[in-house]
């Protein structure tokens, strides 16, 4: 019989006794994610989303996983982060925020600087401030992996990070410092989960800003060209879903005082190159699409802004939290895959 751990032990107990979360982003990948999880342990959940790059069918899928009467605990506001009066609305009440909304994508923010800024920078200060002034308890962020920029260090460990490489990496890294100013100034503490390439069900595999995991996913199911940039030897620690669940609800219920106003890498701490990585899909999907044995990637050029290799130490997430992730790469694709192909195989 495997030893029950932190998060198994925590979630009896918020099972037991229910709390009152907001998720921001809710209908996006993980914010929705987050959402299904709360209701099965029978939490009372708000969500705060504007659609911008989730989905209201999210929503409709977390309803058909859960209960009735969990479904019943869940409240949704459409509303925008980047307005004071919908963050305070959506504070209001709660004990628990997990704020996952924001504009994701290096080439987006590239393409488009001002808008993930007012997003992710005036968004992000508006829900410290509303969480502040509504009396929120625990406040965790998703931070990224992009903050650790230039620095040619492997793994990546939390205090030792370099220049950033775009307008998204440095949205990123001020929210870290914001956090830490709102800590020394007002007493407000916060979580940041520097998260590293998460993947899994509800990632959307449309658009010019797809992840690549759906992306590839979606091109080999379609018999369409899978893209690689630069030699294929791009190395990232892909995350799956669960890992990313486990490390949000064991931030924003941790009573342990060391453990509060940190930054955490959320990875499993293993690194697959881009040619891994395809080969891991191919072998997967081939079981289920004949066509896929013969395809073979298109190599093209490297992609501004994307770090060359990236991997994370997880063991102050370990040591803080008591993380323990799950679900390697491999592992976090066979369960998801039945997902990507009754989404995609259409």
């Amino acid at each position: 019989m495997k030893p029950t751990t932190s998060y198994q032990r925590i979630c009896e107990e918020i099972a037991e006794s229910p709390r009152d979360w907001l998720v921001t982003g809710s209908a996006g990948f993980i914010g929705s994610n987050l959402v299904e999880t709360l209701l099965k342990l029978n939490q009372r959940v708000v969500g705060l989303d504007n659609f911008s790059t989730g989905f209201r069918h999210n929503l409709e899928e977390v309803k058909s996983q859960v209960s009735e009467a969990q479904w019943a605990r869940f409240k949704f506001f459409e509303g925008d982060i980047r307005n004071l009066d919908d963050c305070m609305r959506a504070c209001s009440g709660v004990q628990h925020v997990l704020h996952q909304a924001a504009l994701g994508s290096v080439p987006r923010s590239i393409n488009d600087p001002i808008l993930t800024n007012a997003n992710n920078i005036d968004g992000f200060l508006n829900m410290l401030v509303a969480a502040r002034d509504s009396g929120v308890s625990h406040f965790v962020f998703a931070a990224s992996s992009s903050t650790y920029g230039d620095h040619p260090g492997l793994p990546k460990v939390e205090d030792l990070i370099g220049s950033p490489l775009s307008p998204y990496a440095i949205t990123k890294y001020v929210n870290e410092l914001y956090a830490d100013i709102f800590a020394r100034c007002y007493g407000f503490h916060s979580i940041g989960l520097r998260y590293f390439n998460v993947f899994g069900k509800r990632q959307d595999p449309n658009g010019a800003y797809a992840a690549v995991i759906p992306k590839w996913i979606s091109s080999l199911i379609k018999n369409e060209p899978v893209y690689i940039n630069g030699d294929g030897e791009t190395s990232r620690d892909f995350c799956y879903i669960e890992n990313c669940i486990q490390a949000n609800i064991l931030a924003a219920t941790t009573t342990t005082q060391a453990a509060q106003n940190q930054i955490y890498n959320v990875a499993v701490g293993d690194s697959t190159s881009l040619n891994q990585l395809f080969n891991l899909l191919q072998k997967n999907l081939s079981n289920h699409f004949d066509h896929v044995a013969a395809i073979q990637p298109v190599y093209r050029n490297f992609r501004a802004g994307d770090v060359r290799h990236s991997l994370a130490s997880v063991e102050k997430a370990k040591m803080l939290l008591g993380y323990q992730p799950s679900y390697k790469v491999e592992d976090g694709l066979n369960e998801a895959m039945k997902w990507y192909i009754d989404y995609l195989d259409e």
